[in-house]
Parts: C-alpha cells; structure tokens; sequence
C-alpha cells in the first residue's frame, strides 16, 4: 500500500471515532471503512474500482434503508468516500440531513459534514436543515453552535437568511472568540450571496475589525475586502486602522500561532496590502498615511521564502496603485529586478507579472 494510503488508515479512527480500539491499526481491522480504503489502494483497474464501489453503495442503500440502524454514521462516512471518488450517492442525502437533526454530538457532526459534501445552495433538501440550523444556534452547546455556523457559511438557501440573520448577528458578541470567528465568516457568505441582507450590520463589521481576538479581526478582513474593492471611497476612515493593524503584524505583536516560517502572519499581510492599495488608488492624502507601513512591510520581507515573494508581490503592486512616492518606487523596481534576475523561474514569472504593474502605471503617469 502506498504511504498516502496508510497514513490515512492511521489518522481515520482518531478523527472520526469509528472504533474503540486503540491504535493505528483499528480501522483497518474492525471498519468497513477501513477495507474499502484498503480495497480501494490495492486495485489496479478503473473497471475493477467502478465495481467495488457499486458492490459497497448497494451495501450501504440496503443498510440505510433499514430502520434504527445504528451504523448511520460509518455508512454515512463511507457514502463520502464514494462521492469524493466521483460515485453519486445521492440515496443518503436526505440521511445526511437526518443525522445532523437528531444525533449525537459527534453523529451530527458528521451529518452535518455529509451535508456540506453532498449538496450545494440551491439543493432543494436544503431546506429541511433551516430549523435544524435554527435550533443548534440557540443551543447552550457550543459545539453545536459552531457547528451549526460552520455549515451555515458553506452552503445556506439564500431566500433563508432572513431566518437566521438575526440569531447570527447575536453571536458577533458572544464571550467565545470562535463564535465571534464563526459569525464573521457566517455574515461574510451573506454578503456574497445577498449584500442587500446585511447592509444594516456594517457597524457590527467595524466592531469585529476592533475585535481584541486577532483570529476575529482576521475574519473580518474578508468582508471590508470585498466591500473596499466595489467602493473604497465609503471606507477611507477605516484607513488608519488598518494601517495600525499592518503595523502590529509587520513588528511580530500577534501570537506566534499567526507566524508561517517565521514570518509573521503572511496572509494577514497580503489581506490587509490588498485593501490598502484599493483604499490609497488615486488618492494622496490616503497614500501618505500608507507610506511609512509599505516601506516596513517591503523592508522586513526579504528575499528567502517562498511566502515572503507573495508578500514582496503585493508591497510591489499596492507601490504601483496608491499615489506614487520616489523612493517607494525605486525599491519597487529594484524588487522586480531580482524577481526578473532570479534563477527559479517561479520568481522570473512573477517578476514579468509585476512589471504589468509598472508597464501600466507608466502609462497612467504619461497620460
């Protein structure tokens, strides 16, 4: 067997719990689960696949079908299995949603799982999990709650969101910061799917990008992106605050948790350089309060990790867009430069994908 496929044999039952057994071994000797992997890993044919999984889906349409079986959850897991293949398993759907009603902390946590797997926004099943949803994020179970905003910002009927909006707006102020996290992420897939639904929470966003929890302000950032991007000229009072939070990342005050190979928080970095660059376009006074930030942020990213290129990128392409500055534009070019000097031809690529940024601010300037 491959080592992918033993390492997964290995870390399945700590994940999901299928066995008591202790140990690597469990799930490849006691769950079914476990034998179809290993079925699975050691096949040599498409053909012969195709018939093992449809051998193992008539297995487990038999077994659902069957009343109080007490092994929805494994053959709700294996049905999984199958569909990540590319195997339709549609039969257990309206299980899926079944199981995250009325199981057990950890059976709804696979329901809930197999739902956001199995169906997408505009499913019609969907709908029976509203009042589930409903009741789980007004649990005094936290567990529940998570994971009831977990699936609520992956798939949720948007004709629905009425129905929960208030509830999840509730829980921008709960003691948890993974509430608060979740509830972000919950109000940021509204605002995809339906804007005009949280218009009226906007000052609620600010709160969040106040938030003492980094992971809660993090979250937040998503939306005043998305927002920034289709109309920066409503937030440039925002842009000292964010500024102020670049500057904290760059000088390494968020927990070491935020830190990638010892680099402090990159993709919070790049977040906020994007929203930065929207917000200083065209607009000196904004940029001059960007200045100081971008030099730090271009001066701590030095060239030797992949993740500090991306970083460097962005320093680049946010010089290019917000009002320009002399020296800001020296070091940008000197930045391409080494991009374009660089032997690894990823770095050669992204030194000709920044140099459009120069190419079209040259053009802007001769205008």
């Amino acid at each position: 067997m491959s080592y992918v496929g033993e390492k997964t044999l290995t870390a399945l039952p700590s994940l999901l719990s299928l066995d008591s057994q202790p140990g690597p071994a469990k799930l490849s000797s006691t769950s079914k689960l476990g034998n179809l992997i290993r079925g699975i890993t050691e096949l040599t044919s498409k053909h012969e696949e195709e018939k093992l999984i449809q051998r193992e889906l008539e297995s487990i349409k038999e077994q659902v079908s069957s009343p109080n079986t007490s092994m929805m959850k494994e053959l709700m897991v294996r049905a999984i299995y199958c569909e990540s293949l590319g195997y339709e398993a549609s039969f257990v759907y309206i299980h899926a949603i079944k199981l995250a009603q009325q199981g057990t902390a950890l059976e709804k946590r696979v329901g809930y799982l197999a739902v956001s797997l199995f169906l997408n926004e505009s499913h019609e099943l969907l709908l029976l999990l509203v009042n589930t949803v409903l009741k789980d994020l007004q649990s005094t179970n936290l567990i529940e709650v998570c994971m009831a905003l977990t699936v609520v910002s992956q798939i949720f009927p948007k004709e629905m969101i009425p129905a929960i909006l208030p509830l999840v707006e509730e829980k921008l102020n709960h003691p948890k910061e993974i509430i608060r996290r979740k509830a972000v992420l919950a109000l940021y897939k509204f605002y995809l799917i339906a804007p005009n639904q949280v218009q009226h929470i906007h000052n609620k966003f600010r709160k969040a990008l106040c938030d003492k929890d980094p992971g809660v302000m993090t979250a937040s950032l998503h939306i005043y992106l998305q927002m920034i991007q289709e109309n920066p000229e409503g937030y440039k009072d925002l842009t000292g605050s964010f500024v102020n939070i670049l500057k904290q990342v760059v000088g390494g005050k968020l927990p070491i948790d935020f830190n990638y190979h010892s680099v402090p928080a990159p993709w919070l970095q790049i977040h906020l350089l994007r929203i930065l660059s929207f917000l200083g376009k065209n607009d000196l006074r904004t940029s001059e309060l960007i200045y100081e930030v971008l030099d730090e942020s271009l001066r701590r990213a030095e060239m030797n990790r992949n993740i500090t290129y991306a970083i460097l990128y962005e320093c680049v392409k946010c010089i290019y867009t917000i009002h320009p500055k002399s020296n800001l534009l020296e070091k940008a070019a000197k930045c391409i430069g080494n991009f374009v000097l660089s032997p690894d031809i990823n770095l050669k690529y992204l030194g000709m994908i920044s140099r459009k940024h120069l190419t079209l601010y040259v053009i802007n300037t001769s205008e």
